[in-house]
């Protein structure tokens, strides 16, 4: 939480991270800070909004089991030993200073004649204060994004905050409804072009994320069934086909212009590899699951053959693409798995010279999976498709991001393997989450995290240098925050990152 900034900063409507100062920045030179009109504010948020992802999403990929790490680079204890303090994986601050951005548009965009951006700017920050909630628990929120007149912010309770963030959906859709985006700014929206409709259907996505999160909480499903009514009646639906949640800027072939993800774990703008490109690696797990349900042309869009890409055919392995061939790392070995015997992040996000893919938030995948399981679990909600037809589409949506050739849908669904084929499958909510959990592979991690917690599949293994049994739920409020904050955030007691679950999480 970034009460401290400087009022220059807030009234810019930037934050005074490192990530802000760059590319879309309009805040050039602090000492005389222009005054920035909503539409550039929002563009820069967006594009900061991306760059954040990038980290959190290697983080969740890592507790959800997705990813390890090769042995080319010394094993990190913090990471897969669970050694992590309130000095590690500070999340907190980026998020709450692009909030601060957010919210600049919603204070300014009436003054500054862009009403139109008031509706996009509350959606993300619902998407991103959920984002918060599911990675610390309490926190500021009503006192929060207030600059000097808080300096110390109370913390609010976590499912009161869900609670407000659905109204808050609801607020802006009726904004997006009443105030389209002029054709002159349509540019400003780098993630969905000024569509309100699919800004709409963004936010009931964000929505039903937030009411499924809770489906385990005994009493609560009136309040879910109630709420998705609205959803229903509202009329817009989900994320459509192919309706990605994305930013791209326009993204160049020059430093610090590329797709972030791509200039981490892929190449420089010059095409030479990044020393951080050898270090995620699918895990064993993965390619288990993938095997077990013949979804081996899946495994060959998320990972490369051992070796990696081939530097002089771009988007193909260096070895030959045969199963074999194909390792995965068990989650958190410390030997015996360099880079070059491995696999490396694949196809379907590093290729070579493609440094322009738009950087993933959330997925059309993640709609239809939430879908399937409202529908399974709330039979008479008003939905029109049938558990099993949002299941099949979500795995469909999976493979059309991935790259996968189409043909690979009637292998996996069809050909009797448990947590595949929907019919097959014992457990059905399993099966839900073990192919959600699957189509956040290589995009969005921190809901697969999210979920593994909530759920508890898929049944992914300990990390083999952790000791015992525990396994994270949560993040540490940031020492930044306990420094600045320091009676609020004792006010939440003693915080074990082992034990001290997130209001959702009661498994």
């Amino acid at each position: 939480m970034k009460n401290k900034l400087l009022i220059i900063a807030i009234l810019a409507g930037l934050g005074v991270t490192g990530c802000k100062k760059g590319w879309l920045d309009v805040n050039k030179n602090p000492n005389q800070p222009p005054s920035a009109t909503s539409n550039f504010v929002f563009s820069n948020a967006q594009n900061v909004s991306a760059t954040n992802y990038v980290t959190q999403h290697e983080t969740g990929s890592y507790f959800a089991g997705l990813w390890t790490q090769s042995n080319s680079y010394i094993m990190s204890a913090t990471t897969f030993s669970y050694l992590y303090t309130n000095g590690d994986f500070n999340y907190w601050d980026p998020i709450y200073d692009n909030l601060y951005d957010y919210q600049y548009v919603i204070d300014n965009a009436d003054k500054d004649g862009q009403t139109f951006l008031k509706g996009p700017a509350l959606v993300m920050k619902a998407f991103w204060f959920q984002q918060l909630v599911d990675l610390y628990g309490n926190l500021p929120y009503t006192d929060a994004l207030t600059g000097l007149k808080s300096l110390a912010p109370k913390f609010d309770d976590q499912k009161a905050v869900y609670e407000d963030l659905i109204k808050q959906l609801d607020t802006a859709i009726v904004q997006l409804k009443a105030n389209s985006f002029p054709s002159a700014f349509l540019s400003s929206d780098i993630m969905f072009g000024g569509s309100s409709s699919k800004w709409i259907r963004f936010a009931n996505t964000v929505k039903m994320r937030m009411l499924i999160r809770q489906s385990l909480i005994s009493g609560r499903d009136s309040y879910i069934t109630s709420e998705i009514a609205k959803i229903v009646s509202e009329g817009s639906g989900l994320l459509a086909s192919g309706e990605d949640v994305g930013v791209n800027p326009g993204y160049l072939a020059s430093a610090g212009k590329t797709n972030p993800y791509y200039d981490r774990w892929g190449y420089d703008p010059n095409g030479a590899v990044r020393s951080l490109g050898r270090f995620p690696r699918i895990t064993k797990y993965l390619v288990d699951v993938l095997v077990a349900s013949n979804d081996t042309l899946r495994l060959k869009r998320l990972a490369y053959a051992k070796g990696g890409e081939s530097g002089s055919n771009p988007g193909v392995s260096v070895n030959a693409e045969l199963v074999s061939n194909y390792v995965g790392i068990p989650f958190g070995t410390a030997s015996g798995y360099t880079a070059t015997v491995s696999s490396a992040i694949g196809p379907c996000q590093i290729v070579k010279g493609q440094f322009g893919k738009k950087m993933i938030l959330m997925t059309a995948a993640e709609a239809q999976f939430l879908l399937a399981e409202a529908k399974y679990r709330y039979p008479s909600i008003g939905f029109s498709g049938t558990a099993q037809s949002y299941y099949e589409q979500g795995v469909k949506e999976s493979l059309r991001l991935t790259g996968t050739s189409s043909s690979a849908a009637n292998t996996i669904l069809t050909e009797g393997k448990d947590n595949a084929d929907y019919v097959a499958s014992a457990d059905k909510i399993k099966a839900i989450i073990t192919q959600k959990w699957l189509a956040t592979a290589d995009f969005t991690g921190m809901e697969a995290w999210a979920e593994y917690r909530r759920t508890g599949y898929p049944n992914i293994p300990q990390s083999a240098t952790a000791t015992g049994t525990d396994r994270p739920v949560r993040l540490f409020y940031p020492s930044t925050e306990v420094g600045s904050n320091q009676a609020n955030v004792a006010a939440q007691g003693t915080i074990n990152k082992f034990t001290s679950r997130i209001f959702w999480d009661i498994n």
